[in-house]
Order: C-alpha cells, then sequence, then structure tokens
C-alpha cells in the first residue's frame, strides 16, 4: 500500500505528488491524459506562486512580470510586486515542468482514469491502487467531488466562462493587462518573447472574436497578428460543502472556485496542495479545511468584491478610475496578491 494517491496530473496534482515525496511519502499519480496538458489559463503566476515552484525544485522558464495593470479606455492604473516578480508562462511549459520534476523525483504516474473509489478506515482504493490517503486534484468540474456529494448550488449570480487564445505578437508590456468593459475582463499576459496570450472572462456566452471587439484598443493591437485556436473553461465559480471526506482530500480547482478575475489560481493550487499534505503527513487531516480557508481567504474577499462590483455594468466602469485616483489603494490589493 502506497502513502498518497493523486487524482489528477495538472499543476495541482504534480505538487501535491512533489511535495508528498520530498516529505518522504511514495506518491502515485493518476491522469489519463499525456504531458504536456493544456487548458485554458491566464498563465500569470503570481510572485508567491513562482517561490513556491522553487521550493519544490521545479525550473520554469517564462517572462518576467512586474505588476498588474487596470485599462479601462483612456483609463489607467498599475502598481509592481513588491521585491519579487511574477512569471508569464505558457501552461503547457508549467505542466511540462513539473511532470519532468515529478518523475525526476521517482513519482509512477499511472495513464488510467480514477473511476471508482472505495475508502475504509485505514485506506482508500481507486484505479486499482491502495492508499492511506487521495489527494483529489481532479479539476474545476472534479468528478470525484460530485461523486462525494460535496458539490454545492453555484448561486443565483450567471456563470461566467473563460476563452483563451495566443497571438504571435512581440509583448508591449511587463506587466499583467486587465482590460475592462461592460460585458467581461481581458487578460493580457506576455508569456514568450513573440507571444500574449489573451483570455477574456464574461457572464455572456459568445464568441472569442466578439468578446474582443469589446475592447477596441486591444483589438487593434492584435490586428493581423496569427493567432492559435481557441480554448475554454467554465462555468467558473465551483461551490464546495467540505474539502475533507474521511481520507480524500480536495485541492486546487477541485476544493472550490470563486473565478479567474485576480490571477491566483497556480498559486493557489500549489498552496493548496502543500498544504494537504503537510495534514495527511501529520495524520491530521481535518486541520486541513483551516488551512484552506487561510490560504485563500484574501482571494476569496478580493475576487469576490470585484465580482460584485462586475455584476453592475455602471458600476465596472467606475472601478478603472477609482484605481487611477486611489493608487494606494490599488498597490495593496495588487500586494495582497503576492
Amino acid at each position: 500500500m502506497i502513502d498518497v494517491l493523486v487524482a489528477g496530473g495538472g499543476p495541482a496534482g504534480l505538487a501535491a505528488a512533489i511535495h508528498a515525496t520530498l516529505l518522504g511519502l511514495e506518491a502515485v499519480v493518476v491522469e489519463p491524459r499525456s504531458s504536456p496538458v493544456d487548458k485554458a489559463c491566464g498563465e500569470g503566476v503570481m510572485p508567491g506562486g513562482v517561490m513556491a515552484l522553487r521550493a519544490l525544485g521545479v525550473d520554469v522558464d517564462g517572462r518576467e512580470l512586474r505588476g498588474i495593470r487596470y485599462v479601462d479606455g483612456d483609463s489607467r492604473a498599475e502598481a509592481s510586486f513588491r521585491e519579487r516578480t511574477g512569471l508569464g508562462i505558457r501552461r503547457t511549459a508549467l505542466h511540462a515542468a513539473l511532470h519532468q520534476r515529478a518523475r525526476d523525483l521517482g513519482v509512477r504516474v499511472v495513464a488510467d482514469k480514477v473511476g471508482t473509489v472505495r475508502q475504509g478506515a485505514q485506506s482508500v482504493t481507486a484505479a486499482g491502487i491502495t492508499a492511506h490517503w487521495l489527494i483529489a486534484a481532479d479539476g474545476l468540474h472534479s468528478p470525484l467531488r460530485r461523486g462525494l456529494g460535496l458539490d454545492l448550488p453555484s448561486g443565483r449570480a450567471p456563470g461566467r466562462y473563460g476563452l483563451r487564445r495566443h497571438f504571435r505578437t512581440e509583448p508591449w508590456t511587463d506587466f499583467v493587462e486587465v482590460h475592462w468593459s461592460a460585458h467581461g475582463e481581458a487578460y493580457v499576459t506576455p508569456v514568450g518573447d513573440d507571444v500574449v496570450g489573451v483570455a477574456v472572462l464574461s457572464s455572456d456566452r459568445r464568441g472569442y472574436d466578439e468578446h474582443l471587439a469589446a475592447f477596441p484598443a486591444l483589438a487593434s493591437a492584435l490586428r493581423g497578428a496569427a493567432a492559435t485556436t481557441v480554448r475554454g473553461a467554465g462555468p467558473l465559480r465551483q461551490r464546495v460543502r467540505r474539502r475533507v471526506a474521511g481520507r480524500i482530500l480536495l485541492v486546487g480547482d477541485a476544493a472550490g472556485y470563486v473565478d479567474a478575475l485576480t490571477g491566483e489560481g497556480i498559486a493557489l493550487a500549489l498552496a493548496t496542495a502543500g498544504a494537504a499534505v503537510r495534514c495527511v503527513a501529520a495524520d491530521r487531516p481535518q486541520d486541513y479545511e483551516r488551512a484552506w480557508t487561510r490560504l485563500t481567504r484574501r482571494h476569496r474577499l478580493l475576487t469576490g468584491t470585484l465580482l460584485a462590483v462586475s455584476r453592475h455594468p455602471r458600476a465596472t466602469r467606475l472601478i478603472v478610475p477609482a484605481a487611477a485616483r486611489l493608487p494606494p489603494l490599488f498597490s495593496a490589493a495588487v500586494h495582497a496578491l503576492q
């Protein structure tokens, strides 16, 4: 019997396996997709996430990010990160680096689906493997979470969706740019010397080009650039009853998700994976819920506040002008994301 079985080989799952191995535990990852795995993602890693990757011994190359800039027409507000920088990195490059680090440490990756899960007082079995613990890192619409009955209704707010594509053009900034409109947001992240990723978030179900047209200046800057196919994800908001069910712990997006608006998904995936593994290593799974709440508190508060404002078109148009008029407040919000 192994120590930790990880369901899902995305960033959260691979980070959990690496954390477990570094603590002297035997970990196996079950993931049906081959590496590297791509998905719709803003591809900006906050400074805390960069530090977490380095602590895991994960070597990644990307474009250095100095801060965050909000843009709405002629209104702009920006704040630099303090001390450390973030990183713009292709999702495939990030996944490949985590996957390689896990394999270098001896983590076994099984190409399979988890399927039915059975757990008892001392063990849990899935995909023909028995372990002391199972870390569920199977994504935004986690089948394991649903099978355990841990999903909650998403609420009355309209569901939001994300669409992403890459454009072959030289980055014009070393900031993550967030462009605002009455219909949603567009995130511009430099991810290479001649590539930018542009993700749009909205509750409106429209095609990518229609979304981009809501940001005329951005659409003009990208006109004529070769573009990749569109990848999508959503609905983004996922509410969860709890994150521990017997010997199963939920991490990353599977543990619940508010929105991609503040760009903290990767940093939170790495942090919650580490917290879950430390709890099971200490044989104290009951501590994980409190640890998850602490790690995600600022993200949930800030993201929830911005989402509440963005549901009202008139109020949305005040976000960037207000941030521009109150630089200390905007800087404090950006620094909270580090």
